[in-house]
């Protein structure tokens, strides 16, 4: 009798967010005295101190040697992800769907996660090292690259975007609590890797928090109630293409250079992330208040259900590829 299916727990939490958040919005109404804003900051900057705690520089001076492996990967995650969206631009630019497509773009210029990406290549027998410095750098290069991006096409949207406030406010929310993290990890690194999986939970939970305020403000709005059910399923579809696409091109390139099956499966799992934590965070930075970040959210929610159900499934079948031939051959 085959396994059931694990739902993975955070995915549940985010549907149980957005329930709360169209049933119980009162905690994150614009009317609440409940400061969540502020719980929310305190919460991020905290999860990326704790990020900074767990990493080990002389592990990611020893990662850079793969750097095959690691210019593929961040190639794709920042240049080949958004150069897909970036070619539908012209069929959107002028259209009533430009902030879907923004949504997009934006889900397209994040970094790779962290925690699924090194968990995930665990249970494939992959390069679990390439897999902790790719997941680890590309929150970093993401700092610096999404903006970027985003840049481009916010400016001409508000003239409420700026990039020397949205650096500042990345610098003192992330960047600063990941050094100041790192500089601690001499000390604290032993207390980060001994309660990891509290601070997974709390890391957890404050992304759960912003997800709820966010879709709060956006049915106080009626945002949703502007993209009727057959746009709603449209915009799936197009996150799975978007997936198996990147997949598949992912997985050849890797190929074609040769590399073992354990740089392959890192580089098809690092390479299709996107980070929810991420994006949750540099949302609520990028995107001036005219936009709603529940829309904006909305394909990489998506994107990020997607992508840890099918690499789980693909995961749990190359665990297997010891013992069954026919496995390793399909998915090599």
């Amino acid at each position: 009798m085959k396994k059931l299916i694990r739902i993975d727990p955070f995915v549940l939490g985010i549907i149980i967010s957005i329930l709360f958040a169209y049933f119980l919005p009162g905690l994150a109404s614009r009317q609440s005295s409940v400061p969540l804003d502020t719980i929310a900051k305190v919460g991020i900057s905290l999860n990326f101190f704790f990020y900074g705690l767990k990493l080990n520089p002389d592990k990611v001076r020893l990662g850079l040697r793969n750097w095959r492996l690691h210019l593929l990967v961040q190639s794709f995650v920042f240049l080949v992800f958004p150069l897909i969206v970036l070619a539908f631009y012209p069929l959107f630019k002028s259209g009533t769907y430009f902030d879907i497509w923004l949504a997009f773009l934006f889900m397209a210029a994040l970094p790779s996660t962290v925690s699924s990406s090194v968990v995930m290549v665990s249970i494939a027998k992959g390069n679990i090292p390439a897999a902790i410095f790719n997941a680890s750098i590309s929150g970093l290069i993401g700092i610096l690259v999404t903006p970027l991006w985003m840049g481009i096409f916010l400016e001409h949207q508000s003239a409420d975007f700026s990039f020397i406030a949205v650096y500042t406010d990345l610098v003192l929310q992330i960047l600063l609590p990941v050094v100041i993290g790192l500089l601690f990890h001499r000390n604290l690194g032993n207390f980060a890797s001994r309660y990891s999986s509290y601070l997974t939970l709390f890391d957890k939970s404050v992304i759960l928090l912003i997800i709820y305020k966010s879709f709060v403000h956006s049915f106080e709005d009626g945002i949703f109630e502007t993209v009727a059910l057959p746009q709603q399923a449209m915009i799936y579809l197009a996150v799975l293409a978007i997936f198996f696409l990147v997949y598949a091109f992912i997985g050849g390139v890797a190929k074609s250079m040769k590399f073992s099956i354990e740089d392959r499966i890192t580089a098809q799992f690092c390479g299709t992330k996107k980070s929810l934590v991420h994006g949750t965070v540099f949302g609520n930075i990028l995107f001036p208040a005219s936009f709603s970040i529940g829309i904006i959210l909305l394909p990489l929610m998506l994107f990020h259900v997607t992508q840890i159900f099918i690499i789980s499934i693909v995961a749990s079948k190359y665990s297997k590829r010891e013992i069954d031939i026919d496995t390793v051959k399909e998915y090599s």
